[in-house]
């Protein structure tokens, strides 16, 4: 974790401006202090770095060598005002307070694969456990207004690869997003990007689930704690999303869509791009078949995509399927006589369950509860039910 060091603000005259001894500053505060003044944009945190190789340089430029950069006349005050160290020590001490991590590129903890994209966040706030965003991971993404059949196929894709060892990355958006998540967290761990601070969760509808990932999982966002949910930061978390993954699956998206942006990244960052394939009469899969017709690996199971990721893990991932089997819960006659009236891919209501089946509505509430208990099917708000794929 990057230490947290107190600070006592150290300033001295000089060049009619005020300067900071960059001896007696934490490398720590300095990444904070610029992420504050810049992390609406990442490009330009890639400026400052290029332009200066050491990081305390930067604050201490001049007015014109910031200008000729392309920083603006406001962020180059900002960036060499006292008050911005302030504000950077302050950010420090509370997540410190609240148990959050931050990590900087200058961090060993840094994640690798995130560190070679183009314009990687110069300071990563995290809550929850970092080693797991050192674990060869997978992004699941799609539309917040899944199929009954989209649901199933995210939750089934991210639960085999979680269980066998990969990290599921995603948006902690709702749809898709949320139950990849939910899905990883069957079989092991997940790791949730937000377009906001991470004491601004959003949605709200997730913070449960957030808490959940946060237990064995992380939750991560490049925005500083009280960072608004603001629609510009969705599109650039995305880079993040695609940059922590070996590869990203698109699960659902229609033809105008936040996870063809997340797809187009993935391209950008040399990663895998891989689409499920979904019904032609469907919008929601337009996007992905056209992914599909483009050169993306078409994904009916997680066999597909271990089939794309580097040599010494897909040949550790598909090893595991020689002598894999998963016994079936035991079913009672009743169970059984139930879930065969369920489908994978489509959903029903309890009413069209009860003209179908000999059962009260209790009697039917109470065996749709026993399976989806042992696993084998999902429930949808209206008391919708489907099997699980």
């Amino acid at each position: 974790m990057a230490r947290a060091l107190k600070f006592s603000s150290i300033w001295r005259k000089g060049a009619g401006r005020m300067k900071k001894d960059s001896g007696d500053v934490p490398r720590a505060l300095y990444w904070v202090a610029l992420n504050i003044v810049l992390a609406e944009r990442p490009s330009r945190i890639k400026k400052v770095l290029e332009k200066f190789s050491d990081l305390p340089g930067a604050f201490q430029a001049s007015r014109e060598e910031l200008l000729s950069i392309g920083l603006h006349e406001a962020e180059t005050q900002e960036l060499s005002s006292p008050k911005n160290f302030d504000r950077a020590q302050k950010e420090i001490d509370r997540a410190r307070k609240k148990g959050y991590s931050l990590l900087t590129l200058e961090d060993v903890e840094y994640p690798a694969y995130l560190r070679e994209i183009f314009d990687p966040p110069g300071v990563l706030y995290c809550a929850g456990r970092l080693e797991v965003l050192q674990g060869p991971a997978v992004a699941i993404v799609g539309t917040r207004r899944p199929s009954p059949y989209g649901r199933a196929v995210a939750e089934k894709l991210a639960e085999d690869l979680a269980s066998r060892g990969v990290v599921i990355v995603s948006g902690l958006a709702l749809g898709i997003d949320s139950i990849a998540h939910w899905g990883a967290l069957k079989g092991g761990r997940t790791v949730a990007v937000l377009g906001s601070g991470l004491d601004n969760m959003y949605p709200k509808q997730n913070r449960k689930l957030s808490q959940k990932i946060m237990e064995n999982g992380a939750v991560v966002s490049e925005f500083p704690l009280d960072a608004p949910p603001y629609a510009q930061h969705f599109p650039r978390r995305n880079r993040v999303i695609s940059g922590l993954a070996l590869g990203v699956v698109i699960v659902e998206a229609a033809v105008k869509s936040g996870s063809l942006i997340t797809a187009q990244m993935a391209l950008e960052q040399n990663r895998e791009v891989m689409a499920v394939p979904g019904s032609v009469t469907s919008e929601l899969s337009k996007g992905t078949n056209g992914l599909i017709k483009t050169g993306a690996k078409l994904v009916e199971s997680w066999e597909d995509v271990a089939q794309e990721l580097p040599t010494p893990l897909r040949e550790k991932l598909l090893g595991q399927r020689e002598g894999e089997t998963r016994p079936l819960p035991l079913l009672t006659d009743q169970e059984a006589e139930i879930y065969k009236l369920l489908r994978a891919d489509e959903l029903s209501h309890v009413d069209e369950l009860v003209d179908k089946c000999p059962y009260s509505v209790s009697e039917l509430l109470a065996l749709l509860l026993n399976l989806e208990i042992k696993g084998l099917i999902l429930q949808s708000p209206g008391k919708y039910f489907q099997r699980r794929m």
